[in-house]
């Protein structure tokens, strides 16, 4: 396999990018001078050293001199620690944290359960949050889920109202103030703000 069809096939495995696409990338970075190409280089190579993973939310943030094993999120006290809220990804967090809707915390599943999924635990990360919620619970008063507006969002509501034990704690799920088939990431702040305070219990 030669280099170009080696980085197509890479970038055919990012979300959303068919064979296309990704050869369109190939020939997109061949164009580019080489003081682009090293630019991106450099940038791939300092993703996994300048980037970590926060030990309570689970979502990815950069350091920035930071040292601090949870984020700017986790470790600030003056968010509202009765609330939590389930994301499937560090993509859904940003829009919610953007549209300014929300001031508690926050907990990244890492994905979501599609329907007929015989394996669902290697989906999500279902078992670090069941420890996050134990070690929270003398504070927390309601999760919130926040997933897409379709069937593997609702799947995974189902399976998380399921499989976590949350006696004595509110569950609620997002208002639909997204429409049908509207992923988080591309929802408008008004529209997150409305199915935040639409959220159904």
């Amino acid at each position: 396999m030669n280099s170009i069809d080696k980085l197509s096939e890479i970038f055919g495995k990012f979300p959303g990018i068919g064979p296309r696409q990704a050869k369109r990338f190939v020939y997109y970075l061949l164009s580019r001078n080489n003081n682009f190409l090293s630019e991106f280089v450099s940038a791939v190579e300092s993703l996994k050293k300048e980037v970590v993973q926060c030990n309570e939310c689970k979502r990815f943030f950069a350091k920035n001199g930071h040292v601090s094993k949870s984020c700017s999120i986790c470790s600030n006290e003056t968010r509202d620690n009765s609330m939590l809220m389930l994301v499937p990804r560090d993509i859904d967090f940003e829009a919610v944290e953007k549209s300014g809707s929300f001031k508690g915390y926050y907990f990244v599943l890492g994905g979501v359960v599609p329907i007929l999924e015989k394996e669902p635990e290697k989906k999500i990360r279902i078992a670090e949050l069941k420890k996050h919620v134990e070690k929270r619970k003398g504070d927390l008063k309601e999760i919130i889920i926040a997933m897409n507006a379709n069937l593997d969002g609702e799947n995974t509501v189902q399976y998380l109202k399921e499989n976590l034990d949350i006696n004595g704690i509110t569950l609620s799920v997002l208002g639909r103030g997204l429409s049908t088939g509207a992923e988080l990431e591309y929802a408008d702040p008004e529209t997150l703000k409305s199915a935040f305070l639409h959220r159904t219990k």
